[in-house]
């Protein structure tokens, strides 16, 4: 027995024309927003211009370092492929990794939570990992061990008042 279909159900449409007519709607709306948006920025990955540095000059530094480490990681990333899909793979994602540990070190200098800090300095052991497991898996040697870059070195002033405190706590 086959089951009718009453005339008063819609017409369905297909999974593939909705998909589309979302995908057609997406794009005319990123084309939109693209034309409308002033372009502040260097690059794509740039985000500390002159108006972000007058805005938070206290975070200048930061967005700096940041902004050098994105740049560095993206021109990185783009290779020569060499036919071999897992050395390929290793050379774009060593500059993704290495990006995100410079990022991490620039939160460790700049930033003041002390719940980010604890992940960047998860993030920097992780990715130094990683990399290192990514070179011994394609049979690439590991450069000379180095300690973790964890910390960032205090200032002058921190270490003085610092060694100032120890000695006059002997």
């Amino acid at each position: 027995m086959s089951a009718s279909i009453s005339s008063s159900t819609p017409p369905s449409i297909s999974w593939l024309a909705r998909l589309a007519c979302v995908a057609v709607v997406g794009a005319a709306a990123f084309a939109v927003g693209r034309q409308s948006q002033t372009l502040v920025a260097i690059s794509p990955f740039t985000i500390c211009s002159a108006a972000t540095e007058a805005a938070f000059p206290e975070e200048t530094p930061y967005l700096t370092a940041n902004d050098t480490a994105m740049n560095k990681m993206m021109s990185g990333m783009v290779i020569q492929p060499t036919g071999d899909v897992d050395r390929d793979f290793v050379a774009m994602m060593t500059p993704h990794h290495q990006g995100a540990i410079e990022m991490a070190q620039a939160v460790l200098r700049d930033g003041h939570n002390e719940q980010i800090r604890r992940l960047a300095q998860e993030i920097i052991v992780t990715q130094q990992q990683e990399i290192a497991a990514m070179r011994l898996a394609i049979g690439d040697p590991l450069p000379p061990s180095v300690a973790s870059p964890t910390q960032v070195p205090a200032s002058p002033g921190v270490l003085a008042s610092v060694l100032s405190f120890l000695r006059s706590s002997r």
